[in-house]
């Protein structure tokens, strides 16, 4: 089968697995949550000083990731801006409402991309019967519209905005690599823009598990305390730290190679009288294809896929979503790309 459902199917690489049969590996490992896990310790500096922040902290996942930085953000019931298609809107099961106790004021952007004049729009005004508009939260690449990469003009035009506003600015950074191979832009200089930046390893990198967040030492502080609370204090988190170094060390470069697979697939649905797909969408590892004219559920098609020997996802109803990544080769995206033709 061939594993087009998310990017976050990866397998470790043998190079990965191969770091803990040195000996010295062992004894760096420690006990994290005393803060005496070396391998952690200067994987958290690396990643800070690559995101231009003053400190970084390592935690299980993506959405722990994001929910420790609304957390740090906001009060409760205040409410957050962001993007109707967002990650942390439609994919980590109500966890702001539940852990951090605010209300989310979703906005419908043009491909996922929200501008400075329609947060300005959304901002509460002062009330006691309002609830506080405190953050407002960003996505690059934005999954759900495809890997759109947020134009960072508008980025910039946004922080400049929650300045004046007073407003605290996240970016979900999940597939922020995506983004920078894809302009060439350094992690650091979109990272400027935000209070607090969560990234991932676990997706286009292919470590087996793991993300960071990065902001100022009192917050990186704070969501220590938070990372413990909700259950995610690691012991040896080494052993899961140097395989997101290896990958992140390693694997940065190798992310335009799944660019172009993604391509090679997007051009075959475009050439495909019966699909829909916007090309001028297609800018990174993601796909997102409409398929309302053939007659056929979205869940339908991702079993025809399947019985193709494809493995393919629904992201929202009519639309049908493929993810390029290391362990899909460029010959499996052409054998894709053929099926495509004779569905």
């Amino acid at each position: 089968m061939i594993d087009l459902r998310s990017d976050t199917v990866t397998k470790p690489t043998p190079e990965m697995l191969a770091l803990f049969a040195a000996p010295s590996l062992r004894n760096r490992l420690g006990d994290d949550v005393f803060g005496e896990d070396t391998l952690t310790n200067e994987f958290e500096r690396q990643v800070a000083d690559l995101l231009g922040k003053e400190a970084a902290l390592f935690v299980p996942s993506g959405t722990m990731g994001n929910q420790l930085c609304v957390k740090l953000s906001t009060s409760e019931g205040d409410e957050v801006i962001l993007e109707s298609g967002a990650h942390i809107f439609n994919y980590e099961t109500a966890a702001p409402a539940v852990l951090s106790r605010v209300q989310l004021k979703p906005l419908d952007g043009e491909n996922g991309i929200l501008t400075a004049e329609q947060i300005d729009r959304a901002i509460r005004p002062v009330a006691d019967w309002y609830p506080r508009t405190s953050l407002v939260c960003l996505e690059n690449t934005h999954n759900r519209a495809g890997g759109i990469i947020y134009p960072i003009e508008d980025i910039e035009r946004i922080s400049e905005l929650c300045r004046s506003k007073k407003l605290r600015l996240h970016l979900d950074g999940a597939r922020l690599w995506n983004a920078c191979a894809a302009t060439k832009i350094a992690p650091k200089t979109y990272a400027q823009f935000f209070d607090t930046v969560s990234v991932c390893f676990s997706k286009g990198l292919g470590a087996p598990a793991g993300s960071a967040i990065a902001g100022t030492q009192s917050d990186i502080q704070k969501a220590r305390r938070w990372r413990k609370l909700w259950g995610g204090g690691m012991r040896q988190s080494g052993v899961l730290a140097a395989m997101a170094k290896f990958a992140l060390d390693n694997h940065l470069d190798r992310l335009l190679h799944d660019h172009r697979k993604a391509l090679c697939i997007a051009n075959a649905f475009a050439a495909h009288p019966t699909f829909k797909i916007d090309m001028t969408a297609v800018q990174t590892n993601i796909v997102a294809v409409d398929v309302s004219n053939t007659g056929l559920s979205e869940r339908d098609v991702v079993e025809r896929f399947r019985e193709k020997g494809v493995l393919i996802s629904s992201i929202k109803k009519n639309y049908i979503r493929l993810v390029t990544h290391l362990d899909v080769s460029m010959n499996d995206a052409e054998n894709v790309a053929e099926i495509i033709q004779t569905f």
